[in-house]
């Protein structure tokens, strides 16, 4: 199996918007569990409600992958599978490296989806001393030092931060200057990076304040009277 420094997926090159590539999984993760029962044939209309999105928008991202579907019939879900897998770059190993950890960094050592897609966790890296050696998801724990030359050795292009947001910056630097060209950021802050290299933030508190937000809304709908009127305010 090629590693991930062989190929980089054509969706760039081919015009696909980034909009559609962020779909992408969403169409594979729905495509995959039709497939895994049995489902030959899946129409739009299914798929796009398997995946949480609109038919005509998925038919439109679909049109940037050349399938298009037999009317009557509709699209064959192991050719899309494989379709989508190529385009997202899953037919090939990505090793993967993660900076730092901790509670967060060692439960995303043991996420079976890693292996599963394509992605394999080659060294968990921490800078505490007291940590080397021991065993995360049947990995040791190797200390930060080693960074470089486990980038090396294992043709590393994808790098995981889950370092405390001091930290982050830094191992970024360390990790774009070793040869990785993306990350996948959990750390709480905003990463600097040279072009050519991508940077996905996940920030499960921000993902909760938009929650909320969302959730004083709807309080406050249910607060309205049945005419749909805001409550008058009663003088001070």
């Amino acid at each position: 199996m090629a590693t991930g420094r062989t190929h980089r997926p054509a969706t760039r090159g081919r015009g696909i918007p980034e909009a559609t590539v962020a779909r992408l999984p969403l169409y594979l993760r729905a495509l995959t569990a039709l497939s895994e029962r049995s489902v030959p044939t899946v129409s739009s209309e299914e798929l796009a409600a398997a995946a949480g999105v609109n038919s005509a928008k998925l038919r439109k991202d679909f049109s940037y992958l050349g399938s298009y579907g037999t009317r009557g019939v509709g699209y064959d879900v192991e050719y899309l599978v494989y379709q989508i897998s190529r385009e997202l770059g899953l037919t090939q190993d990505w090793p993967v490296v993660i900076v730092g950890i901790g509670n967060l960094g060692a439960a995303l050592a043991n996420y079976g989806g890693f292996a599963s897609r394509g992605f394999r966790v080659a060294a968990l890296l921490d800078a505490d001393a007291g940590l080397a050696g021991r065993l995360v998801a049947g990995l040791p724990v190797r200390h930060i030092d080693e960074l470089e030359a486990i980038v090396a050795d294992n043709q590393v292009s994808i790098g995981v931060i889950a370092t405390p947001a001091g930290a982050a910056q830094e191992v970024t630097d360390r990790l774009v200057a070793a040869g990785v060209t993306s990350i996948l950021n959990f750390a709480p802050t905003v990463l600097s990076v040279p072009d050519g290299v991508d940077v996905r933030k996940v920030d499960l508190s921000i993902e909760l304040q938009i929650l909320a937000f969302h959730e004083q809304r709807k309080a406050g709908e249910e607060r309205q009277d049945p005419d749909g009127d805001v409550p008058a305010v009663m003088p001070a």
